[in-house]
């Protein structure tokens, strides 16, 4: 396997786990934790949150850092990237950006014990996850 195929292997998958991750806790847990008494549901939230964003911290750095060796080793470098690549690459720091205001702000709110963070942080991860959707859009367009 060449270098570069493993690099974009890394890439892809760290964007499948990070996006992916969200769309199922919004489309798929978050609903269907309406059978759950409102203390079980936030001790779940609790896990969910833990679990998910200790994966995004792996993730999202191996993500953008993928993502530099392939546009200075495949692409030459910015000069030479074409326009969905730079777009991707302002989606994916603005993602980032979100993803650490989600964790020092509102999440770390709720670790407090201020159970309203839970309403924030799903706006944040929503908002998140349609710029993850909109990226993985503008990644296959040349």
């Amino acid at each position: 396997m060449e270098l570069w195929s493993l690099v974009l292997a890394v890439h892809i998958l760290c964007a499948v786990i990070w996006v992916g991750g969200m769309a199922f806790a919004l489309l798929v847990l978050r609903p269907s934790l309406a059978v759950l008494e409102p203390a079980q549901r936030l001790a779940l939230h609790a896990q969910v949150f833990q679990r998910f964003f200790k994966l995004v911290w792996h993730a999202m750095p191996l993500l953008l850092l993928s993502g530099y060796a392939e546009l200075f080793g495949v692409y030459g470098g910015f000069r030479s990237a074409t326009w969905n690549i730079h777009l991707m690459h302002l989606l994916g720091l603005i993602m980032a950006g979100m993803f650490v205001l989600i964790v020092f702000g509102p999440y770390a709110r709720f670790r407090r014990g201020e159970t309203g963070a839970v309403e924030t942080i799903r706006k944040l991860i929503l908002f998140n996850l349609v710029l993850g959707l909109i990226t993985v859009v503008v990644a296959t367009l040349t």
